[in-house]
């Protein structure tokens, strides 16, 4: 069987109905030439009935199953399984705008080894089409932009060879974020030429700005202060991220408590990261 060009990798978990609209955008494509990867971690059989569209059209499905939930575990899952020039990796809860996958190709085709796309929430205008390289310097600095894994259309091979997502990072876990910005980090040291490009459209829910659960940002935060620690990052990078939020709560940007969670979890995160396998 050929390849596809494109191998899309959906991790979901407690997700069904967002995933029926995701296969419907996909179905809508102006470009047809890719598998769907979706690798399950519910327990039940809700995820199956979702895919039927996508089965009755022929479209190239693989249905994998994994116990544990951990979102980077999954995603490099599906990597491992899947079989097209360039992976992407879905969320469970966002849709593809019509000519996504086609201006995806074309902008592939540049010589480049991955593009990132746009995320817009369901309400904001879509601006006009600009490309940007992606720097290292910036990246290194943390100042090269939001990156979602979402957005994210890599050569498969150079993913591979730089160890896909990193397991202990990302939702679920001791370090609860970052996982995204590792991987770009980790591609761009190895000399991949990944472009930003505001023409691709990955749509996702309109969701209203809530402060997060204590728990969640101290985990959030600790990504970034992984980060720090795991590429070895500018100590005065390091500090800024430290006090750049309480900063922020003096000028009334953020509120106190939510400044202190993120301090303090970059702080934990960055001290504690040559001690991942211990952390809990």
């Amino acid at each position: 069987m050929q390849a596809p060009q494109f191998s899309l990798v959906l991790a979901t978990y407690g997700r069904a109905e967002d995933i029926g609209r995701f296969v419907n955008a996909l179905l809508a494509q102006t470009q047809s030439d890719y598998e769907l990867i979706v690798v399950d971690q519910n327990a039940d059989e809700r995820v199956a009935p979702q895919l039927a569209a996508a089965v009755a059209a022929g479209k190239p499905v693989l249905h994998l199953r994994q116990a544990e939930a951990n979102l980077s575990a999954a995603r490099n899952l599906g990597l491992r399984a899947a079989r097209g020039r360039w992976v992407a990796f879905p969320d469970d809860d966002c849709w593809y705008a019509p000519a996504l996958l086609e201006r995806a190709s074309a902008a592939l085709q540049q010589g480049l080894d991955g593009v990132v796309a746009s995320w817009f929430e369901l309400e904001a205008a879509i601006p006009s089409a600009r490309a940007q390289r992606l720097r290292l310097e910036d990246w290194r600095r943390l100042r090269g932009g939001d990156a979602s894994s979402i957005t994210l259309f890599l050569d498969r091979e150079r993913v591979l060879q730089a160890g896909g997502f990193d397991e202990r990072l990302g939702v679920g876990q001791y370090f609860g974020a970052a996982e995204e910005t590792d991987l770009l980090l980790s591609l761009l040291s190895a000399g991949c030429r990944l472009e930003r490009d505001s023409a691709l459209v990955v749509h996702h829910p309109f969701n209203p700005v809530r402060l997060s659960p204590r728990r969640t940002a101290v985990a959030r935060s600790r990504g970034t202060g992984a980060l720090y620690a795991k590429h070895r990052l500018a100590a005065w990078i390091c500090w800024r991220g430290l006090l750049a939020p309480l900063l922020h709560a003096l000028t009334g940007r953020i509120a106190w408590a939510q400044a202190l969670a993120i301090v303090q979890g970059r702080w934990q995160g960055w001290r504690r990261w040559p001690h991942a396998g211990d952390a809990s």
